[in-house]
């Protein structure tokens, strides 16, 4: 008899786990974490539920899930295992052997499409550190036959220097170097940002959940052409373009790499180079989904990034976007001083755009004023 043909697995097929634990919002994460999975390139995909008092120590699914996942990967002839959750190394490793398929635990899909996404030297430099930050404490994963000790001249690791020690010491080495890079390229920032306050600019950033609409927001402002896409992490980079709303004279805009819930906090220190320009800015704009009905919580976790990146600080003005589609009307909202605190708008159809560039050269003539304070005229 013949032997059936066995076909490889599609890499593009992905069965996708994500358990309830009793949180309110767990229909928005199931939802979120499949655009995830379709933002890193998977075409098929099978969600897995299943509700648990607390995570299962050895598989943190439990072994009946396991099961099912087995079974669903090879009906989807799927290549991979998605978590939606914080896997250790010692979960993602039995899981592994008992399916024998790749698992990825929802960090480990952050960064893979943060890989996919980098496009200048930075960002590739930015999203090979957190990778390598990650890959340090799973080394074991994957390197089972070669815990045999190597012996050798230098070139090979020292008499007894097992294969695990020799990668621990790479992964060290190249994490030293990559943060020298982010150093210099930090460096290099800072001498700009220095020149833009000696000639006294404005210093703004465009903040928010990840596929608020803040890219198609900072097109509509500069009118460049700065990449944006219905999908989550459509923008890692950050890119800066100078705008002039008199009377508050020149603005420098920057549009920064978007936030989500549970972000890694290896992304947020390898990325501490890029947001630096959050950190520095004078004022941000955080855009907010006005059409999403988790905007309140997405509004939540975006202010937790800014406190962990020390920006939490810094004067904002709340941007709901996408009223077009909330059915909302454009305008401004004030706070109790009088200043502009929210506005609606819709960065799709330019509607609320002009509001907006007044708040904001409102903010410059504020913050002008209070730099150069009038001087007191003395009569003879």
């Amino acid at each position: 008899m013949p032997q059936e043909k066995v076909l490889p697995a599609d890499p593009r097929a992905a069965v996708i786990v994500c358990l309830d634990f009793g949180e309110d919002d767990y229909e928005e994460r199931v939802e979120e974490v499949v655009r995830l999975v379709e933002s890193a390139g998977v075409t098929r995909h099978r969600v897995l539920r299943g509700r648990r008092n607390r995570p299962d120590p050895k598989f943190y699914a439990g072994s009946g899930k396991v099961e099912e996942m087995g079974r669903a990967a090879v009906e989807l002839n799927a290549a991979f295992i998605v978590f939606n959750h914080e896997l250790s190394p010692a979960q993602q490793r039995n899981v592994e052997r008992e399916t024998d398929l790749r698992v990825l635990d929802r960090t480990e899909l952050i960064l893979e499409i943060f890989a996919q996404r980098a496009q200048t030297n930075e960002g590739k430099v930015q999203v090979e550190l957190a990778r390598l930050q990650h890959l340090s404490t799973r080394l074991v994963r994957g390197w089972t036959h070669l815990e045999r000790q190597r012996g050798g001249f230098g070139r090979t690791g020292g008499p007894g220097e097992t294969q695990l020690e020799l990668d621990r010491r790479y992964i060290a080495t190249k994490t030293k170097t990559l943060k020298g890079k982010l150093t210099q390229l930090q460096k290099q920032r800072g001498v700009r940002r220095c020149a833009r306050e000696r000639s006294d600019v404005l210093s703004v950033s465009i903040v928010g959940y990840t596929n608020a609409g803040k890219s198609t927001l900072f097109n509509a402002l500069t009118k460049a052409k700065a990449y944006s896409a219905d999908q989550l992490f459509a923008t890692l980079d950050t890119t800066t373009r100078r705008i002039w709303l008199p009377p508050a004279n020149p603005v420098v805009l920057s549009d920064t790499v978007g936030f989500i819930r549970d972000l890694p906090h290896g992304l947020v220190a390898a990325f501490r180079a890029t947001l630096e320009e959050t950190v520095r800015a004078e004022l941000l704009l955080h855009v907010v989904d006005a059409a999403s009905p988790a905007r309140d919580d997405q509004q939540a976790e975006v202010n937790k990034v800014l406190k962990e990146i020390g920006a939490d600080e810094t004067p904002q003005i709340i941007v709901y976007n996408k009223i077009d589609a909330a059915q909302l009307e454009p305008g401004v909202e004030r706070d109790q001083y009088g200043r502009i605190s929210r506005v609606f708008v819709s960065a799709r159809t330019g509607s609320g755009l002009d509001e907006l560039r007044s708040a904001v050269a409102e903010f410059g003539v504020a913050r002008n004023a209070e730099r150069n304070p009038p001087k007191a005229s003395i009569s003879i």
